[in-house]
């Protein structure tokens, strides 16, 4: 299959001599039709940047950007224009219109491409139901929660009917139940309507929520792409693991945790199965073995769980237990070597 969005050799720098910031740097992505792709990283890795260039508010120094079979690197005003109808764009602020109601937001681009008002309003109403805010058509954003503001940012998006919906920390600005309700309804929006939708965040909650597939910038490089679970299991890059593991602790902190003298520490992997086996019950069931949780980090994916668990095993005990966390199914397990140096 084709993919719908190819980033080749992307390069865009600012400024110039000393003062030059390269915020991206020779990088290359292929999103493929109807995946929710995610793009996460650190302040100051390039995200923004990166998704600016998808439809060229800012146009690259260096590459190609080519969607639907389109480089919008060498297309004239005019074409750009054109194309850029079939991408859609969500920010943090929403960019609502404050005097016109919910209704009349929807409409502005229909308006802008001279479609009748009463096809405007048709489709506008429409999508107020895909947003379930029929209730609110006549509603001005000044009385809407920031939830239902994304909402109809959201709505007026899809009002051209785009290829592709680009979302530039979209949920930034939410409180954890909207935001889990922002990424749901754009989790049904890419299923029911096949778009493809493209995720810029800095919270790896949002990429575990709803994407298939993820791309790691470090300061403007690419560090890392692969499915969610892949990089989530073990990461590749020290950029990687920063965000999968960003409260991972440190090992000379827990040698000075109590009660750890005489025991074997381990470090076990959790590689996608399901999250529902208690490992830690089942060692202790089965094996006698009373396990001591040092530090976790752990997350459920789609009912799997991944991440990694640091356990202290009691030196009498070890050897069997080691031996039935080895025999599991999506797990790896491995000593903690120097653990009382």
């Amino acid at each position: 299959m084709e993919p719908i969005i190819q980033l080749k050799h992307l390069t865009k720098r600012f400024g110039g001599g000393e003062d030059e910031v390269r915020a991206l740097e020779d990088v290359s992505i292929e999103i493929q039709p109807g995946e929710v792709f995610g793009v996460i990283g650190l302040s100051g890795a390039g995200k923004s940047t990166l998704v600016r260039c998808i439809n060229l508010l800012e146009r690259p120094t260096e590459g190609e950007v080519i969607v639907d079979g389109q480089d919008m690197t060498r297309l004239s005003d005019r074409q750009l224009r054109e194309v850029r109808k079939s991408i859609g764009m969500i920010f943090q602020s929403f960019n609502l219109l404050m005097q016109r109601t919910a209704l009349d937001n929807i409409c502005f681009p229909l308006e802008l491409a001279r479609v009748s008002r009463r096809e405007a309003e048709a489709r506008a109403r429409e999508l107020l139901e895909i947003v379930d805010l029929a209730n609110k058509s006549n509603a001005y954003p000044a009385q809407l929660s920031g939830g239902q503001k994304q909402r109809v940012a959201i709505a007026r998006t899809l009002a051209n009917n785009p290829k592709v919906l680009l979302c530039d920390e979209a949920t930034s600005a939410l409180d954890p139940k909207t935001t889990r309700d922002i990424l749901r309804l754009i989790q049904d929006i890419n299923k029911r309507l096949g778009i493809t939708v493209v995720v810029i965040t800095h919270e790896m909650k949002v990429i575990e929520e709803i994407c298939s597939r993820v791309a790691i910038l470090d300061h403007g490089h690419l560090a890392e792409t692969g499915t969610v679970e892949e990089v989530f299991a073990s990461p590749k890059s020290e950029a990687g693991r920063r965000l999968v593991y960003p409260d991972g602790v440190p090992y000379d902190l827990l040698v000075r945790q109590e009660g750890t003298d005489g025991t074997r520490v381990v470090r076990v992997a959790f590689n996608g199965g399901t999250s529902y086996q208690p490992l830690i019950a089942t060692v202790a069931i089965e094996c006698g073995v009373k396990a001591n949780i040092l530090g976790a980090d752990t997350r459920n994916i789609d009912g799997r769980a991944f991440g990694t668990m640091l356990l202290g095993l009691p030196e009498d005990g070890a050897e069997k237990a080691l031996a039935f966390i080895r025999s599991q199914k999506d797990i790896t397990v491995e000593e903690v070597p120097d653990y009382h140096a």
